[in-house]
């Protein structure tokens, strides 16, 4: 692909992995999607125009909130609420949800609690729909669905209870830089369910039987999922690109991990920047 120039607003990244483990990239701008993954030692710029939509009601906006939103959408929407931060915060029961349907949809499906490793060993959870999308997301380099709930607020609270004995934030600057040591995340999982079991056996008592699973005890259990990233050389020090102080980012394109595109030792969250109008110019 060369000499290419496309016009629209940012979006996440799409990402799927492929059988061998190798994650992929497409960067949707307008009608096109464009396979970043093959374009590793392009110059890639992207020039923003000042413009910023909402990603939800497509209004123009001054400044971006929540990844993309205008400020009504960021104090209206569910998807914005406490709650997506820290599910354990759930209030639907209280009848104070701010769009009771919507959180039908997303919050009262399975929901998977997992271990992740990107600069360290993490737990975190996902909608069961989004492994490994999530994962990908983060930038694990391995990950492992440890307990499968029937809500996002179960998950939240497993996770809450978890906490004090494993990090639940990856460090990016240190996802960036390379690949983390590898930890023995089966091992991992089977201490920290064991710990757990007390706490897991009430969730279980007040919500049902089948309310929460744990994964790892399934013989039919997933291994621990691999994933290998498009990045041709890895950056030594790390500088974070931003829109609203350089509207031109441009580079040789080194690599893409987590939602970040490498250009050297710069890097650029495309998500962080959801909305922005940009034109996207792409040359060997």
């Amino acid at each position: 692909m060369t000499n290419v120039s496309l016009t629209g607003s940012l979006k996440k990244m799409h990402t799927r992995l492929d059988s061998e483990g190798r994650a992929h990239y497409e960067l949707e701008l307008g009608d096109s999607r464009i396979p970043l993954s093959d374009l590793l030692n392009h110059q890639i710029t992207l020039t923003a125009s000042g413009d910023i939509f909402c990603v939800l009601c497509d209004r123009k906006t001054k400044k971006s909130f929540s990844q993309g939103h205008c400020y009504p959408c960021f104090t209206r929407s569910a998807s914005c609420d406490i709650c997506m931060v820290s599910p354990e915060k759930c209030h639907y029961d209280q009848g104070t949800c701010r769009e009771p349907e919507w959180a039908q949809g997303f919050c009262f499906n399975d929901h998977v609690v997992y271990l992740a490793n990107s600069s360290d060993p993490k737990v975190g959870i996902t909608r069961a729909s989004q492994v490994p999308t999530r994962w990908i997301d983060q930038g694990a380099s391995w990950a492992l669905p440890v307990y499968r709930v029937a809500t996002r607020q179960l998950a939240g609270l497993i996770e809450s209870h978890l906490k004090p004995h494993i990090g639940d934030k990856t460090r990016w600057q240190a996802m960036l830089k390379g690949t983390p040591d590898d930890i023995d995340l089966t091992r991992l999982a089977t201490e920290l369910t064991t710990l757990a079991e007390p706490y897991v056996a009430s969730l279980k008592a007040q919500h049902g039987s089948d309310s929460v699973t744990v994964i790892t005890d399934d013989t039919e259990a997933e291994p621990v999922k691999v994933i290998n990233y498009p990045v041709a050389e890895y950056p030594l020090k790390v500088k974070s690109l931003n829109l609203d102080k350089q509207p031109v980012v441009s580079g040789r394109l080194t690599g893409i991990k987590g939602q970040y595109l490498m250009f050297g030792d710069q890097v650029f969250n495309v998500r962080k920047f959801s909305g922005y109008q940009v034109q996207l110019d792409i040359s060997q």
